[in-house]
């Protein structure tokens, strides 16, 4: 063997050290962050080294980039005098090409796709082998890292502040590649991660998009005698009653079940019960508090009610505890509710919807994708689109859904048609009156 084979062994031996600090890299940086955590807590000391050598990242970096470039560096030294001698001064060219095709190739791309698709087990692999470098290259990486800061203070490059805003959308992007494919996940992780991101949606959704309209709330006028508002709030199948005074706009405070039960066990005649000694102080909240907002509050206030108002302190409806609490994990029954879902899917693909259903709820249930930020019902969408109060029969189409007008009751529409984009096929016993949307 003469002295260009063992040019060649040693270069080929170099790129291969290459190869480890490329996967080293690439496997530290792209192993899961929760998972080394969890196992770590576990009791395994490779995944509690890989936290420990990621915690000091600039000196991660710094030794490995550092043992990556001096391999490289002499392997590429070594093939240009080798093949100088061999061809002169065209062996510069010739070294450059066939080095960078073999750093490339050996050096880089081959060893970081691997590492990319195994980060986790590769990382718990590299990491002591790491750790031994860096030790053993700690005085050129203290140097390294004094270089690196201070070109960093000459930029104003802060590293501080890198990343640190991104928490929220890296766990929204991590809970979307955790579902990227919803068909391989079991029903139980696909509730949990629907339940993730309605947590995450908390901030960004006010009370006025879950809260129960007025329209729909239960409520009684305390000058109504006390045989009906006892005979009511028994009937009732909910626990607190809001009562008003005058117009039903003038909230004066909410009737709970127990304080009305306890004060008729106390032997107290019905003649002499005073309905306003028993209700409690209400609570009024604007219609843009967060549910994030709202739930703390409940929490910090120890209630579970409270009024919503809009800007002009108008009463415009209740909310709940367990209002916010659904919008965490769903619809949540008792034997005391009322049931009734609202959307009842028909053979043709299409739903039969009342046209108070709320929009946020239909695209949580279907998946669908229509705007939550325009309206709150679907009744309100179609009239906010058609900028008119539709006619029964009339039929709208937006956002890729058609929309059909089956009954009005004065102003309001209360139930409708809704035939999403995949639908088998379209009922078209209506006349139709197109919008486009683009």
């Amino acid at each position: 063997m003469n002295e260009h084979h063992l040019s060649i062994l040693l270069i080929l031996f170099l790129q291969l050290i290459a190869a480890f600090f490329s996967i080293a890299e690439t496997a530290l940086t792209a192993a899961s962050r929760p998972r080394m955590h969890q196992m770590a807590k576990d009791g395994n000391r490779k995944a509690k080294l890989v936290n420990e050598l990621r915690s000091d990242s600039e000196s991660l970096i710094g030794a490995i980039l550092l043992g990556n470039n001096l391999v490289n560096i002499l392997a590429t030294a070594i093939a240009t005098s080798t093949l100088t001698e061999i061809f002169g001064e065209a062996g510069v060219i010739y070294a450059t090409a066939i080095m960078t095709v073999v750093i490339l190739v050996i050096g880089e791309v081959v060893p970081k796709t691997y590492a990319m698709n195994s980060a986790d087990s590769v990382a718990l692999s590299v990491a002591a082998p790491i750790r031994a470098w860096m030790w053993f290259s700690w005085p050129v990486t203290v140097a390294l890292g004094y270089v690196t800061r201070l070109f960093m203070r000459l930029f104003r490059l802060n590293k501080t502040n890198l990343g640190e805003h991104l928490s929220d959308d890296e766990l929204r992007g991590a809970i979307d590649l955790h579902g990227a494919n919803p068909a391989g996940l079991s029903p139980e992780i696909q509730k949990e991660r629907k339940m993730l991101h309605s947590i995450l949606d908390l901030q960004d959704v006010t009370v006025a998009k879950v809260m129960t309209h007025r329209r729909n709330v239960v409520m009684l006028d305390i000058d109504e005698p006390v045989d009906s508002i006892i005979r009511d709030v028994l009937a009732s199948p909910f626990t607190r009653i809001p009562l008003w005074q005058d117009n039903a706009s003038n909230i004066i405070g909410i009737l709970h079940v127990k304080s009305l039960v306890r004060a008729l066990q106390s032997g107290t005649a019905r003649e002499t019960l005073s309905i306003k000694t028993l209700i409690a102080k209400p609570w009024f909240i604007p219609e843009t508090a967060s549910l994030l907002e709202q739930l703390q509050a409940f929490r910090d206030r120890r209630e579970h009610f409270a009024f919503v108002v809009d800007e002009y302190g108008v009463f415009e409806g209740i909310v709940t505890l367990e209002d916010i609490l659904e919008e965490i994990v769903g619809e949540i029954s008792d034997e005391h509710d009322q049931i009734v879902s609202g959307v009842r899917r028909q053979p043709d693909g299409s739903f039969i919807v009342q046209g108070t259903v709320a929009i946020r709820d239909v695209n949580r249930e279907f998946a669908w994708e229509l705007p939550e930020e325009r309206a709150t019902t679907l009744a309100g969408l179609v009239m906010l689109e058609a900028r008119r109060i539709p006619e029964i029969g009339q039929a709208y189409s937006f956002y890729g859904f058609r929309f059909d007008i089956i009954r009005r009751q004065r102003n309001q529409i209360t139930l409708l048609r809704l035939t999403p984009p995949n639908a088998t096929k379209e009922s078209s016993n209506h006349s139709t009156d197109e919008i486009n949307n683009s």
